[in-house]
């Protein structure tokens, strides 16, 4: 009549991975504990929830059976003489023997099939899987064996002294076995979701454990409102064929089944709407995470039905979001953010356009003698100090470091990104490179050409391989500027046209100076350097 599980306090209970949206019920409920929970406290939590309240359940389901034989169904009393050794010894007896069988059975079986759980990092096998995702309904299956033995012994010992009170016996002993068995299975269900979250996040998706929330939900209907319709309508066919019941009894069965339906039924409903509204409120919080830009989120997957579908669903959604924003932060660091997000927003083809901007050239001073003489590792420490400056100081100002070219780089404004001024921007980062790599007292020096004008942007390259890529007099003019800026005192030289067409604000940092042929041109080129090297002798050579 009363089978229960004990879960003795050394299995160990874990859930695989602890997630970080999962508030102070990451289970679903505050009984079952915050995720942060020591596993001595969890252990004993889930013992306590399991033992508790299978026994709980057993004991209101022989109360049940009490009260509906004694005063609900029609049929003789039970409180006479010849029937008192039954009622105050045969029943506890038998209900005593009932809890301790229960007790060690569930507790044996219980723990033979969550062995694994015992090693908190170890992964569940399949087969492994398959046992511990039955053990609800093994359970069962003991509630229901040990309530027919209990049945099978204590009837004929009723009948033979009381024979009318079989037909009690039969819907009273059943009417209560299947609501302590369906009880049983919501609650080992419930106590167990703790051990079932390991397994369904190491499960397949088409072995997920459970009955679903259509056999749920169907428990639910049996429990509250199946069973007791079926007793009422039980009690209503014998009055009908022809078995003295009288007015006042009929009227107290039907009030105690209608009750048991309003009450009860209500009472299920809400926990079985609550246990389906738990994953659901879950994965809900988490979206609004994600919402908010954390990808750094997961919930638990510890319901067996469909709902653990959708929080598994969900976590395979924030991976895939998470694997997705790395591969952007990837090639965003490789080809430069602007680039990305253009490429990203945009279907990239080959070619390119025609538009306005301004070119940064730099290239360190002294780098050959400096490679031959350093350690390779000192090197990659300089270049890496040397290039993070520039970076940081393009990247302030709306730039790309569009190139890396050994110990150089190009840097340029404009373009993929439009900014209202290319060329200032262009001529304040390299102020501001200058000034920070004097500032940081580097162990080199670098040579700075700025310069502006039409350039032709786009990707260049093969269909299957290809980058974005500047060309144009700009960057050859920007190239032979860091050439002459290298021999320099001022290290900084742009071509005067480009200070003219930046902001006032930014052309007051710069002076005009002589004029030269830069390498590889004809024209000639006026430069300008930051006012704190103007020169006043303006000359023609050949840079």
């Amino acid at each position: 009549m009363v089978g229960a599980s004990g879960v003795r306090p050394a299995l160990v209970i874990d859930a695989g991975v602890i997630p970080t949206a999962l508030g102070p019920a990451p289970w679903g409920s505050r009984l079952l504990g915050p995720a942060e929970e020591s596993e001595v406290t969890k252990r004993i939590r889930v013992q306590l929830l399991l033992t508790g309240g299978l026994i709980a359940v057993n004991l209101i389901g022989v109360a049940m059976a009490i009260l509906l034989i004694a005063f609900v169904l029609p049929g003789p009393t039970l409180f006479i003489d010849r029937l008192a050794p039954l009622n105050f010894v045969g029943v506890p007896v038998a209900a005593t023997t009932a809890v301790v069988i229960g007790t060690l059975w569930g507790t044996v079986s219980g723990l033979r099939a969550l062995r694994w759980a015992i090693n908190p990092t170890h992964v569940p096998t399949e087969a492994e899987q398959i046992a511990s995702a039955g053990v609800p309904r093994r359970l069962v299956l003991l509630q229901a064996l040990l309530w027919s033995i209990g049945a099978a012994v204590l009837t004929p010992l009723y009948a033979a002294a009381e024979p009318a009170l079989v037909p009690d016996f039969v819907l009273g002993i059943s009417f209560s076995a299947t609501v302590v068995c369906t009880n049983s299975y919501l609650i080992a269900e419930f106590a167990l979701r703790v051990v079932t979250a390991k397994i369904l996040n190491n499960a397949a998706p088409s072995r997920r454990p459970g009955i679903g929330i259509f056999g749920r939900s169907m428990l639910v209907w049996i429990l509250g409102s199946g069973a007791p319709v079926a007793l009422s309508m039980v009690v209503a066919v014998l009055a009908l064929s022809g078995i003295e019941v009288s007015t006042d009894r009929l009227a107290v069965c039907m009030l105690s089944m209608g009750g048991a339906i309003l009450g009860f039924g209500l009472l299920l409903i809400t926990l079985n709407l609550s246990a389906i509204v738990a994953p659901i409120r879950a994965v809900r919080d988490a979206m609004r995470r994600v919402e908010d830009g954390d990808l750094d989120v997961a919930v638990s997957v510890y319901d067996g039905t469909e709902s653990g579908e959708l929080q598994s669903g969900f976590n395979q959604m924030v991976t895939g979001l998470r694997e997705r924003e790395q591969i952007r932060d990837l090639f965003g660091r490789h080809v430069g953010h602007h680039v990305a997000d253009a490429a990203i927003g945009h279907d990239p083809q080959l070619g390119g356009r025609e538009t306005e901007a301004a070119t940064l050239f730099i290239d360190i001073i002294g780098s050959t003698t400096m490679i031959a003489t350093q350690p390779a590792e000192e090197i990659v420490d300089i270049l890496n100090e040397f290039f993070g400056i520039v970076v940081d100081e393009v990247e302030r100002r709306g730039g790309l470091l569009n190139k890396f070219e050994g110990d150089a780089a190009l840097a340029v404004f404009g373009t993929p990104t439009p900014l209202p001024d290319a060329a200032g921007a262009a001529l304040e980062s390299a102020r501001a490179i200058q000034d920070r790599l004097a500032h940081n007292k580097s162990t080199f020096t670098a040579g700075i050409g700025v310069s502006a004008g039409r350039v032709i942007a786009g990707n260049v390259g093969a269909d299957h391989r290809y980058e974005f890529t500047v060309i144009g007099d700009p960057v050859n003019e920007a190239a032979r500027l860091c050439e002459l800026a290298k021999r320099d005192p001022a290290r900084i030289l742009a071509a005067a046209t480009t200070v003219a067409s930046a902001d006032p604000v930014e052309k007051t940092h710069w002076r005009p100076a002589e004029i030269v042929i830069l390498r590889g041109r004809t024209q000639h080129t006026r430069l300008a350097r930051p006012d704190r090297y103007a020169q006043p002798e303006p000359s023609v050579d050949e840079a």
